[in-house]
């Protein structure tokens, strides 16, 4: 049960941006877009970690961004810290549509017992590879549903929400 409250809490959190100063993106050129979601993902294959994640990021239709993501392990005891580069690319370009990601970066591991202190227990390099697809609600608003296979983690799926500025 705190499982499924736990992961609609990270959902409903990630539903609602906050987008105070959104403005309609520039008619040419890239734009700036940030976009807060809900991940789950599989370090293992007997273990699901969820959590939240925040991309920031610019472009159209190629955008070059930073992302951070913080799983809890539901079963385990140790949680994860992703600080990942992104490089995305938009199919029909424009921004919108299906995409392809490219990440990587570091993966940091701490034991729930100790807290996230700096410098963590240990770490080691991720990437992967993000498949999904960017619905937008308007000129500002968009969601996006996305999977992921990578390394250290198997695979994972995503939520997210976002405006472009």
């Amino acid at each position: 049960m705190l499982k499924m409250r736990v992961f609609l809490l990270v959902l409903c959190i990630s539903l609602f941006p906050i987008v105070a100063f959104a403005q309609e993106p520039a008619a040419e050129g890239g734009d700036l877009w940030i976009c807060p979601g809900a991940e789950t993902a599989l370090y293992s294959f007997s273990t699901v970690a969820c959590g939240g994640s925040l991309a920031i990021a610019y472009g159209k239709g190629t955008s070059i961004g930073f992302k951070a993501a913080y799983f809890y392990d539901i079963e385990g005891d140790v949680d994860t810290l992703e600080l990942s580069f992104l490089l995305r690319f938009y199919f029909m370009g424009g921004g919108a549509g299906p995409f392809i990601q490219l990440t990587g970066g570091p993966a940091l591991f701490f034991k729930r017992d100790d807290g996230a202190a700096f410098p963590a227990d240990w770490g080691m390099i991720s990437g992967g590879l993000n498949l999904g697809w960017r619905f937008l609600m308007g000129k500002t608003l968009f969601i996006e549903p996305s999977i992921r296979a990578g390394y250290p983690y198997v695979a994972g799926v995503s939520l997210a929400t976002g405006a472009r500025f």
